[in-house]
């Protein structure tokens, strides 16, 4: 080989200090930060400048008895709705995945007509239950009863809000907790039964804890779309915190817009928290499941030299 062909690591590095780096240019996104920079613009002076806003009946009406209690029922119709579609969700999951075709049947029947039909209509329906039955009885079927209930003192506009979401929100949940189950390998209910676990001890045990990764992330999602689709029983007169506002603004101060930032606000506040507690939850989870980075090539080698000089005889040296 000429020596004109080799190049020396000094004229190499002096050849690629020469170089120059030309970035690519991105206009259109400077064109999009100008345009986003002059909508902000736009909507903080419209906030500062606009006397329609009224901020000072959106401070005095913030923490309003009527407000207050609108949130009240807010969180209550979201947890207890949340509490039936979790817990019932899971069972027609497990139904749904069961080898029993009545089971199954039933659990995807259930999942098409509830995911089928609207939630507004469920919750009218709850809401018009008393001119379907009049009267609700305990007892033998097709035989008689031993205690007879008011459809309409059972079903009030409450528990019709809690169960139109609730039940609606199980078929969701089956869905979702169906993902997080086939989200776990065989290989660990066939363990669990060569250890002698039952069908259902393993999933309590062994399938829901590692689905549980899958499952929290949507049912956060979930429960954060559940406190604000709570507001849609105000159709049957429950005073939520929608309902609340709109109660303020229509017999006291017929404003609108500031009571429906009261509310805005309201529900931003409550969705922030549930984001935090969601996090938290996915962290707990989700112990364990970072990736184990790979050992460089070089890494594995010096690893293999230390593990052979270890296992050589004493007095044997490396270079013999």
């Amino acid at each position: 080989m000429e020596p004109d062909a080799v190049t020396s690591p000094a004229a190499r590095d002096s050849a690629a200090e020469e170089l120059t780096v030309v970035p690519v240019r991105h206009p259109l996104r400077w064109v999009a930060v100008v345009v986003l920079a002059v909508l902000v613009a736009m909507l903080v002076h419209s906030l500062v400048a606009n006397p329609a806003w009224r901020w000072s009946y959106v401070r005095g009406y913030f923490t309003d008895s009527q407000i207050l209690s609108g949130i009240w029922v807010t969180i209550q119709l979201t947890v207890l709705a949340m509490l039936i579609g979790i817990v019932l969700g899971v069972v027609l999951a497990v139904m749904r995945m069961s080898p029993n075709p009545v089971l199954s049947t039933s659990a995807w029947a259930y999942t098409w007509f509830f995911r089928g039909t609207p939630v507004l209509v469920q919750v009218l329906f709850w809401f018009a239950f008393a001119l379907l039955f009049h009267n609700l009885s305990i007892g033998i079927p097709f035989g008689p009863s031993f205690h007879t209930w008011n459809s309409n003192e059972v079903i009030t506009p409450f528990v019709a809000g809690v169960l139109g979401l609730g039940l609606n929100e199980a078929a969701y949940m089956s869905e979702i907790a169906r993902a997080g189950l086939l989200s776990v390998g065989a290989g660990q209910s066939e363990a669990a039964a060569a250890l002698g676990m039952s069908r259902g001890l393993a999933m309590r045990r062994i399938i829901l804890p590692q689905a549980m990764r899958v499952i929290i992330p949507p049912t956060g999602n979930e429960t954060i779309s559940m406190l604000k689709t709570s507001s849609i029983v105000i159709v049957i007169s429950l005073n939520d915190l929608t309902g609340a506002a709109q109660n303020i603004y229509n017999q006291a101060t017929f404003l609108q817009i500031p009571l429906l930032v009261v509310a805005s606000i309201w529900y931003l506040v409550m969705t922030s928290v549930l984001s935090i507690g969601q996090y938290f939850l996915e962290k707990r989870f989700g112990r364990g499941s970072t990736r184990v980075t790979v050992a460089r090539p070089a890494q594995r080698l010096l690893r293999r030299i230390r593990a052979a000089r270890r296992e050589q005889p004493a007095g044997v040296s490396a270079d013999a």
